[in-house]
């Protein structure tokens, strides 16, 4: 899409904020209807733009959603990017889980964004998924098996043990409401499960 303003590099400060008003109010309407029920009409109603005006910088929903989605894999990957190979190995797991149990508290509707995406199969970012993402986990996944072997962490299969960590953080994201409903006012479930997270890895991985 050579020339297209939704990939050339804006040239004025109302094009980077009339670009970001899209995208921010896209990843409202996509992580609250998926894909298939948000529409341009409701992306522009909300961004304070016209519809023409919307399809100036992005010439259709599907770039803005993949526009959304490319940005989110990177920043996705960046707090297992984090895990150091020369760190204490049980601070590296357990910053690792912070990092994300602090990333679905910040970015809950980017997290609803991708969940839906993957409920759906995938369509746009499964290239990314069997690329960049899995050469990231396979990778960090033979740091920890490394650390098993040498006897400083409890054995297990480290691919499972990431996957366990998306899913204890992200469910924090995806089930807000329903996390909230159970526990009622007064609770800082982000808080309460950092603590609990904190315990069930420490004496999972203990040796």
């Amino acid at each position: 899409m050579e020339g297209d303003p939704a990939t050339a590099a804006p040239r004025t400060r109302i094009q980077q904020r009339n670009m970001r008003r899209v995208l921010d109010a896209a990843l409202e309407v996509f992580s609250a209807q998926g894909f298939r029920g948000a529409t341009l009409d409701q992306i522009a109603e909300l961004a304070g733009l016209s519809k023409p005006n919307l399809l100036y910088y992005f010439p259709s929903k599907e770039a803005i959603h993949h526009q959304l989605l490319a940005d989110l894999m990177d920043t996705w990957l960046d707090p297992l990017r984090e895990l150091d190979p020369a760190g204490d190995p049980m601070d590296e797991i357990l910053g690792y889980m912070r990092r994300k149990l602090e990333m679905s508290r910040a970015m809950p509707r980017e997290s609803r964004l991708f969940a839906n995406e993957i409920l759906q199969g995938a369509p746009r970012i499964g290239p990314a998924l069997e690329g960049e993402l899995k050469r990231l986990v396979d990778e960090k996944a033979g740091v920890i098996a490394g650390w098993m072997e040498a006897g400083r962490l409890a054995p297990m299969d480290p691919h499972h043990l990431i996957f366990s960590i998306w899913a204890l953080t992200q469910h924090y994201a995806d089930f807000d409401v329903q996390v909230r409903a159970v526990l009622g006012p007064g609770h800082d479930p982000f808080a309460e499960a950092g603590g609990l997270l904190d315990t069930l890895y420490r004496k999972a991985l203990t040796t």
